[in-house]
């Protein structure tokens, strides 16, 4: 793992604790999924790339729009094809629903972490388990 990927999974670890807080981005007081993503720009690349409008927690459901998914591709490259830890990982909790949870890939191989925020649970590092991993639908780069 490059020092650049290693730096970006020993921040996100530095979220864990982090209460889960809808649009909060912010370190040890509260962030949602999209706000650990968010602070983990900050931290590596300064200010935010765009202003962020409001969002509720059903957000682009009702038209299907796939608004995260398109944010992301405007700011962050794809990943090379191979899994590596500080992979920014899109999930489909859902299949027909949009994409709308994020996280960080912490650990890949045979046993995959990531870390993310999650309502009732705030800032964890879950494994990346079978029914998770399949969720997914587009790694990024943020470095």
């Amino acid at each position: 793992m490059s020092e650049q990927r290693a730096a970006l999974v020993a921040e996100a670890r530095g979220w864990i604790g982090t209460p889960y807080r809808h649009q909060a981005s912010v370190k040890g007081a509260g962030c949602d999924c999209l706000g650990l993503i968010r602070g983990l720009w900050r931290a590596h690349h300064g200010a935010e790339p765009e202003a962020l409008p409001a969002y509720g927690p059903d957000w682009a459901e009702c038209r299907g729009d796939e608004a995260l998914w398109q944010a992301l591709a405007r700011h962050l490259r794809p990943a090379d094809s191979a899994e590596q830890p500080g992979d920014i990982v899109l999930f489909r909790m859902r299949a027909g629903a949009v994409a709308k949870h994020l996280g960080v890939l912490s650990e890949a191989g045979p046993s995959p972490r990531f870390i993310h925020a999650y309502s009732g649970h705030g800032v964890v590092e879950s494994p990346l388990s079978r029914p998770w991993a399949r969720r997914i639908v587009a790694r990024f780069d943020l470095i």
